[in-house]
Parts: structure tokens; C-alpha cells; sequence
């Protein structure tokens, strides 16, 4: 695999290297990648990360946070010539039938479909390699565009502030199409990971090394890959896979100085408590690896894979989980506990929608006007005068518990509000009737925030974010005085 290193000029060398024949009269030799065009595969996608911060809130032994994601996502090889590929992913972020546990603790589906609303799209045409290495992305300058005027135009025609981040995210997007391909599908470099465009014969059991450089941030780390072909099946005509990968300690270590020094800002209180050997072990990090893949015999495609990475840096480890399986062929290699747990730890988000691009008659049309008023089929508690405006009461709500924490997604801290279980019932109430309108929330009679109501809050959980962390702490405080701290009304 070009990718991989694993061109039949290499295995010679690793050959020589380990003094263990790759191709021999007991060999078993894995087809080139020759998938058929014109025919769409469908495979059923798995992810979570596990965010590990006990070490700055003190907390040791503490389960980690967990999110994850559930997808059934489609592809076609287009076409196909001896340069490489034209490759169409049709993408979804509806949940699969089937999945463990409750719809909402698949929280990655609803920033996906998120994602999706920002580029615009359900759809990449990707130009491919002949392993299907992504190497360019068609209309980008589209999506880039419509990235644009959501940018340009948010709730209420507000532009977004230049510190929020989404402005750096179209540049990075700019100097470098490929991040959407990371961002949206993730699962085709992980599919091409398996796939050689020629031949390759290799014995069962013997491992093979290869070393490559990555570039973190301007430093080079050396990273060394271990593949062993564990096994193969007669029956199925598949050869099962491993990939090992680890970056050198030092190398990575020095790679991610900047992140760390921006973590023990975040926890400065913290930090001035440290031991010396807590203050030095902070500072070394790790990044490793590691993935099974099913491949065919029949034509070198990866009909299934499962990959864990791990980092850990400054006092976090977050360990990323994906298994990817072709529709069409049985499970054979084990899920994580995570993927198939119905209970997990998750983190306290409250992810609202981006306006869609398919909800009025063209993309720039819907997204320059605020959402459309609920209708009359809604249930809500309105009075109706001349000019057919609606009016709906404010609601006053008592607050259960009301702490500061870091995200273990965006690293920012947000308050994070529980509301007693009569409070949430009237807010559930009060955000049912006013889909589609803007609300203030007011605490202590000063607005907090102005959100659009793009669907009803369920739970009586709100997270405020966006906000210094000293003024989130002065607030958590004013709300864990006993009665109702907190008014929710429409925006006057």
C-alpha cells in the first residue's frame, strides 16, 4: 500500500531487515484494490471519544466523559482509471435502528448533522488514489461559500463574533480542502488503510516495521507502523489485518508544549499546587494506534475495521474509538464496550440545530431570515390579536444545581444548569410553544443569553457558555440561593 509503505520494493527490504520471507510457497496473497463501479456500499459507522480529566478537578478514578456517534453512510466508486478514482459519499446523521441505549446519548449525530447544515451538503465527491486515499475534494469553493453567508448571516442576521473560531475553520478549510474530508467522512482513510492497489503476498504471523514523520504544528514527529497479517479464513475469503503505530515520545512531547501550556493556563489555581514531578509529568505526552482490518480476497477491499487512538498530554487522555462494517458482510471483529454500552457517562451539552438550508426555497434565501413561527398545528398557549402576533408568558424557574466546568469537547468552560423537576417541566412547556422564536433568559434581571428556540429542551438542563470564567462563577453563585433565580421569556 502506498499509504502504508507496504509497495512490494519495501517488503523487500523489510524482508532482508527481519530475515523473514514476506512471500513464500505458504504465502497468502491479498488482491490489489479493485472495487467495481457504478455499484453503492453501505456501511453502518461507529465513534466515540473518551475524555479523561480527573488529574484537574481531583478527582482520580473518576470514569471518564464519554460521546458517541451512531451512522449509516454510503459510497460509489464512480470511476476509475490507472491515475487513480472518483469516489461519492452520501452522508447521514440519522441514527441506525438498533443501537444501545437512549437516542440522546449520541450526542456526535446531532453535531454531525450540524456539520452537515454548515457545509451545506449530504454529499462529497472525493478524488482518490488507487488504495481511495482522498487526495481533493469537488466544489469546495461552495461549500466554503455557504460556510460564508451562515457565518455572515446568524439568528437574527447577527454576523458571528471573529473570536468565535468559525472564521479560522474556513481558512484552515481554504489552505487545505482535505480537512473536510476529516471533518465529514473520516471513514475512508480509515477504509483505504487496508486497501493496496497491487498484489501483495504475505505469511501469517511475522511482523513488518515501517517508519514515517508527521508534522504537529511544525515538528516533525517519527512514527513507527508494525503490520502482521494474524489470520485468514477460507470460508469467507478474508485475511485479517493489524496496525500498530507509535509516535516517538520525545518528538510528540515537544509537539504539543503550546496545548499544554494553554491547559495549565485554564486550570491556574490547580497548577500552583503541583508537585514538581506532577509539574514534569505533565509536560510528556503519547500518541498511539491501533487497527484491525477485515480485508477481501476476493477484490482487496476493507469490508471491516476497527480503530482505537489514544493521546495523552497534560494531565488528559482521550482515547478515540471507530468501527466501521460493510452492510453487505457479518461482524467479525469485537466492538469496544463503549460502542455497545447502554449506560455511559456523557457530557452535559445542549446542542441546538443550525437553521436548515432545506427548510425554505434556496440555501441563501433560508439562511439570511430568522426561523419560521411554530404552526397552528403546534401546541401552544397563545393569544392572537389584529396584527395575528403571538404572545406567550414568561415562565420563572427554580434551579436544582448550577456548576462551572470545562468542557472535555471544546475545552471552554460553561455553566452548567439543572433545573428541579417542576421547573424543567415548565421550561419543556415554554420551549415546545416557542419553536422557531427568540427567547431571553434573565437572571437576576439581567439577560444572559438570546437563543433562538430550534427545538424543545427535554431534560431541564441549559449550558451558558460563551461568557469569562469569573462572571460563570459569579452567576453559579447568585443561582445557588434557594427560590427562582432564572426568567425565561420571548425577546420584546
Amino acid at each position: 500500500m502506498t499509504s502504508l509503505h507496504r509497495k512490494r520494493s519495501v517488503w523487500f527490504l523489510l524482508c532482508l531487515a527481519l530475515a523473514t520471507p514476506a512471500w513464500s510457497a505458504g504465502g497468502v496473497t491479498i488482491p490489489g484494490y479493485a472495487p467495481a463501479t457504478g455499484v453503492e456500499r453501505s456501511y453502518r459507522v461507529q465513534k466515540a471519544t473518551e475524555t479523561d480529566m480527573s488529574f484537574w478537578f481531583d478527582k482520580s478514578g473518576t470514569p471518564p466523559v464519554t460521546a458517541r456517534g451512531a451512522f449509516r453512510q454510503a459510497m460509489t466508486v464512480l470511476s476509475r482509471d490507472e491515475d487513480g478514482m472518483r469516489v461519492r459519499w452520501s452522508l447521514s446523521a440519522d441514527l441506525p435502528e438498533g443501537m444501545a441505549g437512549l437516542a440522546d446519548s449520541y450526542q456526535m449525530n446531532l453535531l454531525y448533522r450540524n456539520s452537515l447544515t454548515a457545509y451545506g451538503t449530504a454529499t462529497l465527491e472525493l478524488e482518490t488514489d488507487l488504495n481511495g486515499n482522498p487526495r481533493d475534494v469537488a466544489g469546495v469553493d461552495q461549500m466554503v461559500a455557504h460556510m460564508r453567508a451562515m457565518v455572515a448571516n446568524g439568528p437574527g442576521g447577527v454576523p458571528a463574533a471573529p473570536e468565535s473560531g468559525l472564521y479560522e475553520i474556513i481558512n484552515t478549510i481554504e489552505a487545505n480542502p482535505l480537512q473536510i474530508v476529516a471533518a465529514m467522512v473520516p471513514e475512508a482513510q480509515l477504509l483505504a488503510t487496508g486497501q493496496s492497489y497491487k498484489d501483495e503476498t504475505m505469511d501469517v504471523g511475522p511482523a513488518s516495521a515501517t517508519s514515517r514523520d508527521e508534522d504537529y504544528g511544525g515538528v516533525s514527529v517519527p512514527v513507527i507502523s508494525t503490520w502482521t497479517l494474524k489470520s485468514t479464513d477460507a470460508t469467507a475469503h478474508t485475511a485479517t489485518l493489524s496496525l500498530s503505530e507509535e509516535a516517538d515520545a520525545a518528538a510528540f512531547s515537544q509537539s504539543q508544549q503550546p496545548a499544554i501550556a494553554n491547559l495549565m493556563t485554564g486550570f491556574a489555581e490547580r497548577a500552583k499546587n503541583l508537585t514538581a514531578d506532577q509539574l514534569a509529568s505533565l509536560k510528556r505526552a503519547s500518541k498511539s494506534r491501533s487497527v484491525e482490518l477485515m480485508v477481501s480476497l476476493d477484490d482487496g477491499s476493507t469490508l471491516e475495521a476497527s480503530e482505537i487512538v489514544t493521546v495523552e498530554a497534560g494531565g488528559t487522555r482521550l482515547r478515540t474509538y471507530t468501527h466501521i462494517q460493510r452492510e453487505d458482510m457479518p461482524a467479525s471483529l469485537p466492538l469496544p464496550a463503549v460502542l455497545t454500552a447502554r449506560d455511559l457517562q456523557t457530557p452535559d451539552l445542549h446542542i441546538e440545530p443550525l437553521p436548515s438550508a432545506r427548510a425554505g426555497p434556496g440555501i441563501m434565501d433560508d439562511l439570511s431570515t430568522p426561523p419560521a413561527p411554530p404552526t397552528a398545528s403546534q401546541d401552544t398557549a397563545v393569544t392572537t390579536g389584529d396584527d395575528a402576533a403571538t404572545a406567550i408568558a414568561p415562565v420563572s424557574l427554580e434551579v436544582k444545581s448550577a456548576e462551572v466546568s470545562l468542557s472535555p469537547m471544546s475545552y471552554d468552560h460553561g455553566l452548567n444548569i439543572v433545573l428541579t423537576p417542576e421547573s424543567a417541566a415548565t421550561f419543556r412547556d415554554f420551549t415546545q410553544a416557542v419553536l422557531g422564536r427568540q427567547t431571553q433568559m434573565l437572571i437576576n434581571d439581567k439577560v444572559v443569553m438570546e437563543p433562538w428556540m430550534r427545538e424543545p429542551i427535554m431534560d431541564g438542563r441549559i449550558v451558558l457558555a460563551g461568557t469569562d470564567r469569573k462572571d460563570l462563577e459569579a452567576l453559579a453563585e447568585q443561582l445557588r440561593v434557594p427560590g427562582p433565580k432564572i426568567l425565561v421569556r420571548l425577546r420584546p
